[in-house]
């Protein structure tokens, strides 16, 4: 086993290209050198080098690895396989061969393209499907994970060439077996008022997944400040850009639909993500909001790569 990156291996897949670092972990494009998947090309995320001695964050990402590995959902991206080498955990997931909403929202910002309304509805629409199912999520003995995914962004949403969307990195999800208190995680732009306050429930994702419906269409942030405070208070006060004044062409009912789900009151929004789901499927036009469609304008976006 290397601890090293680029050409060195970890269990039987060697590491061929960095494809991010995050605060606690890294992600290789790696391919496995032996067994039944010789010759294939995956995802391997690895915890940071340098807290890789630390308990907590080794704890941390070994949970990650136990709630996502009974995950089997189309727009979730699969984990294939949890190991360690030596003291080094990692896994393997598919490879998404595409670009994250993150960096779709970026490149159309700095182009002043607006991302069309129909593709942002059928992502969002998507990514609460996904959603749904990993809060319902059982593990093998028929016992609910309670999963909350806890980083809702369109950096988590994963579109591949063909325009298949998939929810990504569950590193600081969780389980509700504490009840649901817990520390702050995630980032600031996407946290509820009730995440705030340290409580932690599928709201939470709801909460997110609605900042991020209102960033794909209005390339903005709804809850803005120059510090993670000034954010926070936005948040709790329900400071934010009128979706109208960002982008007039959005139609009522999707207008509607971020309004109910930045509810002051939790019980006045969505009360799951299928409810939420099932509000936007007759708001994007089908013939338009498709794989094929939303690949052909990622590509022109993102040309030669």
């Amino acid at each position: 086993m290397s601890q090293g990156g680029i050409g060195s291996t970890l269990g039987q897949y060697e590491l061929l290209e960095l494809l991010g670092r995050g605060g606690m972990a890294e992600v290789f494009k790696a391919r496995a050198t032996e067994g039944p998947r010789a010759g294939q090309e995956f995802a391997v995320k690895r915890l940071l080098p340098e807290l890789q001695s630390d308990a907590e964050y080794v704890s941390l990402f070994a949970g990650e690895a136990d709630l996502i590995r009974f995950l089997d959902h189309p727009n979730i991206v699969k984990v294939h396989e949890v190991g360690i080498d030596g003291d080094v955990y990692f896994m393997v997931m598919e490879l998404i061969d595409g670009r994250d909403g993150g960096q779709i929202v970026k490149r159309c910002r700095e182009r002043k393209i607006p991302w069309p309304i129909d593709f942002a509805v059928y992502l969002t629409k998507v990514l609460l499907d996904a959603l749904a199912y990993a809060h319902d999520a059982k593990g093998p003995t028929g016992k609910p994970l309670g999963i909350v995914h806890c980083d809702v962004s369109p950096s988590n949403l994963f579109i591949s060439r063909t325009g298949d969307a998939k929810l990504g990195d569950f590193g600081v999800a969780r389980g509700l077996i504490d009840g649901g208190v817990g520390d702050v995680m995630g980032k600031p732009y996407y946290l509820s008022p009730e995440t705030l306050n340290g409580v932690i429930s599928p709201a939470a994702d709801l909460w997110a997944a609605n900042v991020t419906l209102y960033e794909l269409l209005t390339l903005h942030r709804p809850f803005a400040g120059k510090t993670a405070e000034e954010v926070f208070q936005a948040i709790r006060s329900g400071e934010r850009v009128p979706l109208k004044e960002r982008r007039a062409d959005v139609p009522p009912g999707v207008a509607a639909v971020i309004d109910r789900g930045f509810a002051p009151d939790e019980a006045d929004r969505f009360p799951n993500a299928a409810a939420m789901s099932k509000a936007l499927a007759p708001l994007y036009d089908e013939r338009v909001g498709t794989p094929l469609a939303i690949s052909a304008v990622v590509r022109g976006l993102f040309p030669g790569s």
